[in-house]
C-alpha cells in the first residue's frame, strides 16, 4: 500500500498554489530569457564588427586575388556564429532550429577554391551574415529594456528592505527621485512614499516576465528565419530524397520484371521450344505421340501468353490507357477474392503518371485485402478535391494494418510521398480498415 501510494503521488499532475502571474517573475524561464537578452549586446557587437570588417575588406580587395578568400573567411565566421546562436537559443529560449546544410567543397573541383566558391554561393551563409547585422539594433533594445525593467522593478519592490542604508551610509533620508539646481530635492522617506514605491515595483516586476517573453519571441523568429535552412533548401532536400525513392522503386520494378520474365514466360517458352523440337523428330516415327506433344505445347503457349498479359498489366494495363481509371479499377476489383464496389467520380482524366500511380495504389491495397484482411466486402472510391485526387479503400476485415517500417504500406507511403502524395491509415484491431491516399492533380 505504501508503494502504491508513492506511485500515485508521483503520477499525479503537479499543481501550483500560486497563480502564474505571481510565479513568473521568479521562474527559471524568466531568468533564462533575461540572460539571453543581456548576452545579445556583446554577441551582436562581436558579430557586427566581424561581418562589417571582413565583408568590407573583402569587397575592397576584390581587384586582387585576396578579396574572395577574405569574403569566404567572413562568411565562415558567420556560420560559426549561427551555430553558437542556435545553441544559445536552444539552451536559454527552448527554440529548436535545424542547422542549414553544410558547405560542400566539391562544386569547383574541391580544395580551397571549391570551398571558397561554395561559401560564396551559399544562401545560408549570407543569411547568417544578415543576422549578425540585424541583431545589433535589436540587441541594443533588448539589453536596455530588460536591464532597466528588472533593475527598476526589483529595486523598488525591495526598497523597504534596504531603505535604512540611505541615512546610515550616505547621509540622505531615502532614495532620491528628483533634484534641481535650486536645491530642491525629493526623497522617498515617509511610509506612504515607501509603500507607493514598493507597489510600483511590484507592478513592474509582475509585468517584466511578459516583456521578456515578447522579446524572446522576436529573438526566436530571427533565429528561425535567418539561421535555419531556407524553405528552398528544405524543398531541395525533400526532392532529393523523393528522387532516391523513385530511383529505388524503378530499379525494384525492373528487377521484378526481369525475374518474372526469367522464371515465368522465358522458362516456359524454352520448354515449349524443346517440346516442339521433340515433336518434330517424332512426327514421322510416331504421329500420335507427336500430336500429343503439340497439344501440350499449345497449352504451354496459352499459359505463356497469360503470364505475359499479367506482366504487361503489372507494367501498365492497356485498359487504363484506353478507358481510364473506372474501367481499369473495375477490372482489378473483379480479380479480388472479396466483392468490391468501385466508384470513380472524376469529370476529366488526370495526367497519365498520376492515373498510373492511383491505379497501382488501389491494386496493391486490394491485393492486401485479398491476402491478409479476412474481409467480406470492400469499397473503392476516387474523387477530385480542388487540386488533389482523393482515393479511399475500405474493407470490413480484421484491421491492424499500419505503415510501420518494413511493411508494404510503408513502401507505398514512400512512393506516394515521392510525388507529393500522402497516405493515411485508419485500421484499429478488429476493423474496419480505411486507407486514404491523396495525389496532386495534374492535367493531361
Amino acid at each position: 500500500m505504501a508503494i502504491e501510494h508513492e506511485y500515485l503521488s508521483q503520477a499525479a499532475p503537479r499543481t501550483h498554489r500560486l497563480p502564474l502571474v505571481l510565479r513568473a517573475p521568479v521562474s527559471g524561464r524568466t531568468w533564462r530569457e533575461f540572460l539571453h537578452a543581456q548576452l545579445n549586446l556583446p554577441i551582436a557587437l562581436a558579430a557586427f564588427t566581424w561581418g562589417v570588417v571582413t565583408i568590407s575588406l573583402g569587397l575592397g580587395l576584390l581587384i586582387t586575388f585576396i578579396g574572395l578568400p577574405v569574403l569566404a573567411l567572413g562568411l565562415a565566421g558567420t556560420r560559426l556564429l549561427g551555430a553558437f546562436e542556435r545553441t544559445r537559443a536552444r539552451l536559454l529560449l527552448g527554440v529548436e532550429v535545424e542547422a542549414p546544410h553544410p558547405v560542400q567543397a566539391g562544386n569547383r573541383g574541391g580544395g580551397p577554391l571549391g570551398w571558397t566558391w561554395s561559401l560564396l554561393r551559399s544562401g545560408a551563409s549570407w543569411r547568417q551574415l544578415i543576422y549578425g547585422v540585424v541583431l545589433l539594433p535589436w540587441a541594443l533594445c533588448t539589453f536596455t529594456v530588460s536591464l532597466v525593467t528588472m533593475l527598476i522593478g526589483w529595486s523598488l519592490l525591495l526598497y523597504p528592505a534596504y531603505q535604512w542604508m540611505y541615512p546610515t551610509w550616505w547621509g540622505t533620508p531615502g532614495m532620491g527621485v528628483y533634484s534641481d539646481t535650486r536645491g530642491v530635492q525629493i526623497y522617498l522617506d515617509n511610509p506612504f512614499e515607501v509603500a507607493a514605491a514598493c507597489l510600483v515595483g511590484l507592478v513592474v516586476v509582475l509585468a517584466s516576465p511578459w516583456v521578456l517573453r515578447a522579446m524572446a519571441c522576436v529573438d526566436g523568429l530571427l533565429v528561425r528565419a535567418l539561421l535555419g535552412p531556407s524553405r528552398l533548401d528544405a524543398r531541395v532536400t525533400e526532392l532529393e530524397q523523393d528522387r532516391g525513392v523513385v530511383v529505388d522503386t524503378a530499379a525494384a520494378d525492373l528487377r521484378r520484371i526481369e525475374r518474372d520474365l526469367h522464371d515465368g514466360a522465358q522458362a516456359r517458352l524454352v520448354a515449349l521450344a524443346m517440346d516442339l523440337g521433340l515433336a518434330k523428330e517424332k512426327l514421322l516415327e510416331d504421329p500420335d505421340a507427336a500430336a500429343r506433344m503439340v497439344d501440350e505445347a499449345h497449352g504451354e503457349v496459352k499459359l505463356a501468353l497469360q503470364e505475359l498479359r499479367d506482366l504487361a498489366r503489372g507494367i501498365h494495363p492497356a485498359v487504363l490507357t484506353d478507358r481510364g481509371l473506372d474501367a481499369a479499377l473495375s477490372s482489378v476489383a473483379g480479380r479480388c477474392t472479396v466483392p468490391v464496389a468501385v466508384q470513380v467520380d472524376l469529370d476529366t482524366r488526370p495526367a497519365p503518371a498520376i492515373e498510373g500511380i492511383a491505379y497501382f495504389t488501389v491494386s496493391e491495397l486490394l491485393q492486401n485485402i485479398s491476402k491478409h484482411s479476412r474481409a467480406r466486402t470492400a469499397r473503392v472510391e476516387i474523387w477530385r478535391s480542388a487540386d488533389r485526387v482523393m482515393l479511399q479503400v475500405w474493407d470490413d476485415g480484421q484491421g491492424g494494418a499500419s505503415t510501420d517500417a518494413g511493411s508494404g504500406l510503408a513502401g507505398l507511403a514512400e512512393r506516394l510521398g515521392s510525388v507529393d502524395g500522402l497516405l493515411v491509415v485508419d485500421s484499429p484491431v478488429g476493423g474496419p480498415t480505411t486507407i486514404t491516399a491523396e495525389l496532386p492533380w495534374r492535367d493531361r
